[in-house]
């Protein structure tokens, strides 16, 4: 049976982390602030930007919510990335027809772009430039591989997902830890075959249960950061996690795996991107 690897604890020693380094700031009179654009009536992504809320509260970062019109929206986060007492801002999806993350994006100041929006901030990912803030999901990849110590360095992680929020910048951040990474996506010929041979698989590729046990070999590593809605209001992974309990060496669990990661370490980016300010 394959070990499950705890986001719930590592995000608990984040968020341990969060809150030392914003009670050190409020010390100083400095009050970490999260700004959120909110440009949809989704409902998930209300009740997602809600967590996000009380996470913040719990941590002692001041988290605000603008919700402007579509056409509002660059304008908002324009006056949000010039606000000097805004440490960190975000968008949420999904935006309004017509409009793409990058386009949105494009307006939040890099040193204020928590969640790696921007399509700077990709560049500079890309370029090794080391204080760019990656997409905090890609971001969570890194962190909990590191947290269960596993090695990176000449190892073969295939990422399945080429996307701008996860599957690419999560393969940059595994190429600067010197892993051998290959990307995936729909027009991969023999995708088992590929993902085989990974000795880390990520997925991110939005599909419930996609990858069962043909995609996978004894000993692998897997980060599934699926979060695929079922009929019965729970969650399940883009990885089959019963069909390869028997086979993967360790796998995150679908919820309380790469999610809670994600959201502490957008807090913790919050708080990096205050520090960073009042040194300025």
């Amino acid at each position: 049976m394959s070990r499950l690897l705890d986001g719930k604890k590592i995000a608990a020693a984040i968020r341990a982390d969060v809150t030392a380094r914003t009670e050190s700031l409020t010390a100083q009179g400095i009050t970490p602030t999260l700004a959120i654009a909110l440009p949809t009536d989704d409902e998930s992504a209300a009740w997602y930007v809600r967590s996000l809320q009380r996470a913040a509260d719990k941590v002692g970062i001041r988290c605000l919510v603008e919700k402007p019109a579509a056409t509002e929206i660059a304008a908002s986060l324009d006056t949000l990335s010039g606000t000097a007492d805004v440490h960190g801002v975000m968008c949420q999806t999904p935006l309004p027809p017509g409009l793409t993350l990058a386009e949105v994006g494009a307006h939040i100041d890099v040193a204020k772009d928590v969640d790696g929006a921007n399509p700077e901030s990709l560049g500079r990912l890309a370029a090794g430039v080391a204080d760019t803030f990656a997409p905090a999901t890609a971001a969570a990849v890194l962190e909990i591989l590191h947290a269960e110590q596993v090695p990176l360095s000449g190892r073969h992680a295939v990422v399945v997902g080429r996307s701008t929020v996860v599957g690419k910048p999560a393969a940059l951040l595994l190429l600067a830890e010197n892993a051998t990474v290959t990307v995936c996506h729909s027009r991969t010929a023999d995708l088992p075959a590929v993902t085989r041979g990974a000795d880390i698989l990520v997925a991110a590729v939005g599909r419930p249960k996609m990858l069962g046990a043909e995609y996978v070999s004894p000993g692998t590593i897997v980060i599934d950061v699926g979060t695929n809605p079922t009929e019965d209001g729970g969650l399940v992974g883009d990885v089959d996690a019963d069909a390869v309990a028997d086979t993967v060496e360790a796998i995150t669990p679908v919820p309380g795996g790469v999610g809670p990661v994600t959201t502490a370490l957008l807090l913790r980016n919050v708080v990096v991107a205050a520090e960073r300010a009042a040194t300025r």
